[in-house]
């Protein structure tokens, strides 16, 4: 638990158990219930000794692991002296990237249809806007900002001292290609020497991929259609003859081939994994390095090599959590380990702060309804934290989560058990405002630090 002294600053942190009976004593107030901190009523900094945390991040594409540890050194059983790390606080971070993307893409597509229907004409503007340097897509600035707004947030809470980040880069041409490149054959990549078309008709013999038809005319088709998360990528394109391009249409090919599991096999032996979430990592890595230097804390940049070795030595099981609590240097032939790892996770979801649009489209882009400008009804606001209390009925219970108002005063509660509906706002109490994101807890991962 976090732990702030009167005047705010914080302290190291506490044991639930000694929390409560802060709490208990009238010694502490509750400063914010998630992450959960007190505030101490009679202590200062100055009277508090004060050693300092260690924050460790494993930045991932989708979610990043946050660790707080602290190190000491102790004597083990030989008389050497021996530095052990204990996992104090685990949060792992889930991005909206994936969402942010897909939002764009829809925007984009409504325009395009406004441009192309029959309107006046306007020539497309998105490609005459000059970029600054160190521009990036706002998917991939999102995982930048969220990360860093969670350090920060977790600095005003805890004593941090040092920031440890693992930095890793991938070589996606090379886990394209499925084997390790050198020299020249980086210049040379699948289309080398050929177009797609050829290359596709070379590759699924001049035959309809789901039918195996010859001799008619072939379209190319997306194996994962792309209003489904599929790329342009060239082992995710097939083709196809025109009645099974029609019938496919954004079908999943699982479910279209499902009556024949040797083709749909065949199909998807053929297409790769999508590296998208490689080259988010690429994209991202070093400039989440350098914002995290501009904290005014030490920040250290580490290996993913460094860390899968940590993970192995204490014998942990791969997590975003877990990852991050083994980000930096461990002597293990000196005798360094791992001694604690947190019991459960703080799962904090960037769900943002609601929509600025002021009507909702139709399937062409045109506004159908007009969204109401009041966001606040009965005292509360979709997002909040807020714990509801039914007494009685067939949604009798206690539930903790999010909240989704309704100018009806019937609210939605979702929680991590999932949706809560036709709550009324007097059984409800608010527990913290929302602030863009939703928290629940899970256990971690049963792995017990240790040699491996």
């Amino acid at each position: 638990m976090f732990v702030l002294a009167k005047d705010s600053t914080p302290l190291m942190p506490c044991h639930p158990a000694r929390a409560r009976t802060l709490l208990a004593q009238g010694r502490a107030v509750v400063a914010r219930h998630t992450p959960f901190t007190i505030r101490l009523k009679d202590r200062a900094k100055e009277h508090s000794e004060v050693d300092g945390v260690q924050l460790r991040i494993d930045p991932g594409s989708k979610a990043t692991g946050i660790a707080i540890t602290d190190e000491k050194k102790e004597l083990d059983h030989c008389g050497n002296t021996v530095r052990v790390r204990r996992g104090l606080i685990s949060v792992e971070l889930h991005h909206r990237g994936q969402q942010i993307s897909k939002t764009l893409e829809q925007r984009a597509r409504c325009r395009r249809r406004r441009r192309s229907g029959n309107l006046r004409y306007r020539a497309p503007r998105f490609a005459n806007r000059a970029r600054p340097p160190g521009w990036l897509a706002p998917s991939l600035r999102h995982r930048i900002d969220t990360t860093m707004a969670m350090v920060n947030r977790l600095i005003r809470f805890a004593p941090v001292a040092e920031i440890h980040v693992e930095r890793i880069s991938f070589d996606v041409h090379a886990m394209s290609a499925g084997r390790g490149l050198s020299a020249a054959e980086y210049q040379h990549g699948t289309l080398a020497g050929t177009e797609v078309r050829e290359y596709l008709l070379a590759r699924w013999k001049r035959t309809c991929a789901y039918c195996g038809a010859f001799g008619v005319p072939l379209n190319i088709d997306h194996i994962q259609s792309r209003c489904r998360g599929g790329s342009d990528r060239i082992s995710n394109l097939a083709l196809a003859c025109v009645p099974c391009n029609q019938a496919k249409g954004s079908t999943r090919v699982q479910d279209f081939l499902s009556a024949d599991p040797q083709r749909l096999a065949k199909i998807l032996g053929q297409a790769k994994a999508p590296l998208r979430d490689s080259a988010a990592m690429n994209a991202t890595q070093r400039q989440l390095a350098e914002a995290l230097k501009q904290c005014g804390i030490p920040a250290y940049c580490w290996s993913s090599g460094r860390t899968k070795w940590n993970r192995t030595a204490m014998g942990l099981t791969k997590t975003h959590t877990l990852d991050a609590l083994a980000v930096g240097c461990l002597d293990h032939e000196q005798g360094d380990a791992i001694v604690r790892i947190s019991a459960q996770v703080l799962v904090v979801t960037a769900t943002g702060r609601g929509s600025y649009a002021r009507t909702r489209p139709d399937k062409y882009g045109f506004p159908r309804l007009n969204l109401t400008r009041i966001k606040r009804h009965y005292g509360y606001q979709t997002g909040d934290l807020v714990r509801a209390t039914v007494p009685s009925g067939k949604r009798a219970g206690t539930y903790t989560g999010r909240v989704a108002v309704r100018s009806s005063g019937s609210f939605n509660v979702t929680t991590a058990q999932g949706t809560v509906q036709g709550i009324r706002h007097r059984r409800i109490r608010l527990l913290q405002r929302a602030d863009g994101y939703a928290y629940t807890v899970k256990p971690e991962a049963t792995s017990a630090p240790g040699p491996a």
